[in-house]
């Protein structure tokens, strides 16, 4: 905390400028489709689970109508993924960009399971399928003794340990499911899914120097993820190392011009290095682009401090 010496603001600043920063911004759009068979006639009652990359507690569930149609409004800008399961169809995952008042736009085809392939899964197949029907219904305790017991006949299979991890994770129980993620890595490093989830884990237990290198690797794996590099940033933030946080910022807006907290960040960080006017340019664009944010508030009481002190 030495910068907090050389700092000429007031003790008043110092429990604001490195809290924790809520991941999700006021201003919103909506995702909205169809889901059809393979011979083109519309599924109803479809199960929906749409999930935000940048953290999977924000998330949306939702069932097709009897036209096949869905929509959900009110979901905040980011890359989402989006589950579509139905029984007697094989599961169908997409991943989505959702813009500031847009409209995002699916059409979803999903092919119906035989009996013959179902018979084919292994014992292992099969428990992990079992533990994927428990935790669509939330039955988080049972989903996990399922995907154990998956992972014990087949201990190299990494979506066991991943789907083991994300129910732990649910059940809030984090050092599980770290460990769950560690092995997920430890057998498929190149996994966007298993980087993404450990660091995140990793930077809620504050242990930011782990977390730094899965989201270094999962922005690595998939450098087109504005939300990995949105929380990259706010992990070498906290770990003190602004020049490298500023350019992870600047890489999430030029990926996501919407990305209105990573303005904010980059205020946050101006002010720690007494660039004032840097900071009031990047806390002014953040309260224009979302002036209903939870910090908006916060930025406007900067600002105004900010201001005074030229």
């Amino acid at each position: 905390m030495n910068w907090i010496k050389n700092n000429k603001w007031t003790v008043l600043l110092l429990g604001i400028l490195f809290m924790t920063f809520p991941l999700w911004s006021q201003v919103r759009g909506k995702i909205q489709g169809k889901v059809v068979d393979t011979q083109g006639n519309p599924l109803s009652q479809v199960q929906i689970t749409i999930i935000s990359q940048k953290t999977s507690a924000q998330n949306y569930k939702l069932t097709t109508d009897q036209n096949g149609s869905f929509v959900q409004v009110g979901i905040y800008p980011g890359q989402y993924q989006l589950k579509f399961e139905k029984t007697g169809y094989a599961p169908a995952t997409k991943t989505v960009k959702v813009s500031i008042g847009e409209a995002t736009r699916l059409s979803i085809t999903m092919e119906k399971i035989s009996e013959a392939s179902k018979k084919n899964l292994s014992k292992a197949d099969q428990l992990f399928v079992q533990g994927n029907n428990l935790y669509k219904k939330e039955n988080y305790q049972e989903a996990v003794q399922k995907f154990k017991q998956a992972a014990e006949l087949n201990p190299s299979q990494w979506r066991y340990h991943l789907n083991l991890g994300l129910a732990y994770k649910k059940m809030e129980k984090t050092d599980e499911a770290i460990q769950a993620f560690q092995k997920a890595v430890e057998f498929n490093p190149e996994n966007f899914g298993c980087n993404k989830e450990l660091a995140e884990l990793l930077a809620k237990k504050k242990n930011y120097s782990e977390a730094k290198k899965y989201y270094q690797k999962a922005a690595e794996i998939n450098p087109q993820n504005a939300d990995v590099f949105y929380n990259l940033g706010v992990v070498l933030s906290n770990l003190r190392e602004n020049e490298k946080a500023v350019q992870a910022f600047q890489k999430t807006i030029k990926l996501d011009e919407d990305y209105a907290e990573a303005y904010y960040q980059m205020g946050k960080i101006y002010i720690g290095e007494n660039k004032t006017d840097d900071a009031i340019i990047h806390l002014e664009k953040f309260l224009q682009m979302a002036p209903d944010h939870p910090e908006a508030k916060t930025a406007q009481q900067l600002l105004q401090y900010l201001k005074k002190q030229r």
